[in-house]
């Protein structure tokens, strides 16, 4: 359900050509099912000319809500087109969780 919300919002605000939203939250310690741990992958031509950090506050804008009360953790990962392509379309994959944090 979060996921979804994310996924919507998303492509609501930056309607993006390519969008992943991948529920991390099994990498972590939290209960089986939880929504709480998102990547995001946005490539959008709107984020032509945009520094990083104005890409994730735009991100952060967008799902600003949902990070007050839903999501702990939030990797985002923003490019051009152009920029996808030179990244052979793919995001760095994320670490493993170091623990320390538990839901529930």
């Amino acid at each position: 359900m979060i996921q979804q919300r994310i996924e919507e919002k998303l492509q609501q605000a930056f309607a993006p050509q390519h969008l992943a939203v991948i529920n991390e939250s099994y990498m972590h310690n939290v209960p089986e099912g939880s929504e709480s741990h998102f990547k995001v992958v946005v490539v959008t031509p709107a984020f032509e000319g945009q520094r990083l950090l104005a890409r994730h506050r735009a991100v952060n804008s967008a799902l600003a809500h949902e990070l007050a009360n839903d999501i702990h953790a939030l990797a985002i990962h923003t490019y051009t087109p152009q920029e996808w392509q030179a990244q052979q379309e793919s995001a760095p994959a994320s670490p493993n969780c170091k623990g320390g944090f538990h839901l529930g």
